[in-house]
C-alpha cells in the first residue's frame, strides 16, 4: 500500500469521527439556521470560511478553505465566541500526506470584531487545505 492512499484512508476515517461526534455538523442539515458565511467573498486570497451549529445553538464548527496553493499566515477569522479553539481537521496534516501547516495546536479568540461576528483569531491557512476549528470546550 502506498503513503498517498494510507494518507486518503486516514482523512476519510477522521471525517467521518469528527462528523459522527459533532453535532453541530448534522444536525441542522436541511435548516438555514445551522449555517452562517463567515467569509464567503475573499476571492483575492481565494479563502471562503462557514459556521455550523448544533439544533440547540451551543455548538458551533467553523470551516475555513484555503482554494489557493499559497499559505494564509495570521488570517484573521470571525468567530461567534470567547476562548480557546483547535483544530480538530486539517488536511493538510502529515499523517493524510500534507505539509503539516497549520495554527497547531490551541487558537485563542480575541474580543476582535471581524467578519460580523465578536470575536476572531489569527490562524494559519494551509494552501489547498481545509480546516475545521471548534471551540476547545466541545471536546471534539
Amino acid at each position: 500500500e502506498q503513503p498517498l492512499h494510507r494518507g486518503m484512508q486516514q482523512l476519510v476515517k477522521d471525517l467521518n469521527r469528527v462528523y459522527r461526534s459533532e453535532p453541530a455538523l448534522f444536525e441542522r442539515d436541511f435548516d438555514p439556521s445551522g449555517f452562517r458565511w463567515i467569509d464567503a467573498s475573499n476571492a483575492d486570497a481565494n479563502v471562503i470560511a462557514f459556521l455550523r451549529y448544533s439544533a440547540a445553538g451551543d455548538r458551533h464548527l467553523a470551516c475555513v478553505c484555503n482554494l489557493s496553493p499559497v499559505p494564509r499566515y495570521s488570517y484573521r477569522l470571525g468567530l461567534p465566541s470567547a476562548g480557546p479553539y483547535r483544530e480538530v481537521l486539517n488536511t493538510d496534516s502529515h499523517f493524510y500526506g500534507g505539509s503539516n501547516l497549520g495554527s497547531l495546536g490551541e487558537i485563542h479568540s480575541e474580543a476582535t470584531p471581524w467578519h460580523g461576528l465578536p470575536h476572531s483569531a489569527a490562524i494559519t491557512l494551509p494552501p489547498l487545505a481545509t480546516v475545521w476549528l471548534a471551540p476547545e470546550s466541545q471536546g471534539i
